[in-house]
């Protein structure tokens, strides 16, 4: 007499497999670690501010890069281009204070960039030097 024990684990087991794609589903987004190093020119009197590193959850696939909108600053996005791995646009800033700029970044596969967004403003010039890298999923892209 054969015992039920090894049908209840095969039962089990397919009921387990039946409920992994579900548990496995890939997230909405792409967390992106961005470090931004920034430098600023006020009168001819170059300094630069500590690198900062900050996580952003991103659209997948999104076609802009991670972090390029920046809602305190109300700064907008436009002109974007996209040539092989490279994004350019331009992006104006309402501020304070009011900011136009270029930006370039070059993709370094999926998961990785490198690029320089220059801001001119009526307090000066900056320039942020960017890397961002892939480093997982998220749930809410901005």
């Amino acid at each position: 007499m054969t015992s039920p024990c090894p049908r209840r684990s095969a039962l089990f087991a397919l009921v387990l497999l039946g409920s992994l794609p579900a548990l496995a589903a890939e997230p909405p987004g792409d967390l992106w670690q961005v470090t931004v190093k920034m430098s600023m020119e006020d009168e001819g009197m170059p300094f630069e501010m500590p690198a900062q590193t900050l996580k952003i959850c991103a659209a997948k696939n999104s076609q802009e890069p991670p972090g390029a909108e920046n809602e305190e600053r109300d700064c907008v996005s436009s002109n974007q281009t996209k040539v092989g791995n490279k994004v350019t646009w331009t992006s104006t800033c309402a501020g304070p204070p009011e900011m136009t700029g270029k930006a370039e970044i070059t993709y370094e596969g999926t998961d990785a960039y490198t690029g320089t967004i220059s801001y001119v403003s009526d307090d000066g010039n900056m320039t942020m030097n960017l890397t961002g890298r892939k480093i997982g999923g998220c749930d809410k892209p901005l």
